[in-house]
């Protein structure tokens, strides 16, 4: 387990990595809306099926955020984070190689497991890396990366679209995944809770339906 103490990395540099990871995933809760109708035509898919693309996503990731804290407390931070890097760009990936509505929900809910994994660990980071006078410059920056993703996420996503194509708005994930994947293991340290946790099955089960169900009656 880190000795914050005696850590001698930089914590401006690992936000920065971090908040690369961030800006993915909540550029993808803007991007994909803008690709709709091109995605719609070229895989002959219903409103329905367009739905469950968008939706999907936001539901895995509503659900298992909560538990996905808590792993990183059990199996360390970085490892969690690393591993919801590589499922959200390889599912990426994945979902722009989809020839049927099928193939992309699924691949849609890969990646917002993906984004379960590393979201809350970026925060874990920043609130046991920056002493308490940083703490609030750095979550503030992280805030910000996130409004950021959510301007940005149209017009990027109609450029992308208009220029490339609807599946480029998933293949843009890919080089920027295996960059941050890559900075992590050199720059980022391991953090482990030492003290024992256990997981909420029980309640992690509940929250899934329940999200799920909703889910089911708005569509």
């Amino acid at each position: 387990m880190l000795d914050i103490q005696k850590w001698k990395g930089n914590p401006w540099l690992v936000l920065t990595i971090l908040s690369f990871g961030f800006f993915m995933t909540q550029l993808d809760l803007q991007i994909v809306n803008i690709a709709i109708p091109n995605l719609m035509e070229t895989l002959h898919a219903s409103i329905n099926e367009a739905l469950w693309v968008l939706n999907i996503y936001i539901l895995v990731l509503a659900v298992f955020l909560i538990t996905a804290g808590r792993f990183g407390d059990l199996f360390g931070i970085r490892q969690l984070f690393s591993i919801g890097i590589v499922l959200f760009t390889i599912s990426s990936l994945l979902c722009g190689l989809s020839t049927s509505p099928l193939e992309l929900i699924v691949f849609r809910a890969i990646e917002g497991l993906g984004a379960a994994l590393l979201l809350p660990q970026t925060m874990t980071f920043i609130i046991r890396l920056f002493p308490s006078e940083r703490r609030g410059t750095a979550l503030g920056i992280w805030g910000m990366v996130g409004g950021v993703a959510a301007v940005a996420g149209p017009s990027l996503g109609g450029f992308i679209v208009s220029v490339l194509g609807w599946r480029w708005i998933f293949y843009i994930n890919v080089p920027i995944g295996v960059l941050i994947f890559i900075f992590t293991y050199l720059f980022v340290p391991e953090i482990r809770n030492s003290a024992k946790q256990q997981l909420d099955l029980m309640g992690g089960s509940l929250g899934f339906f329940i999200v799920f169900i909703f889910n089911l009656w708005i569509n």
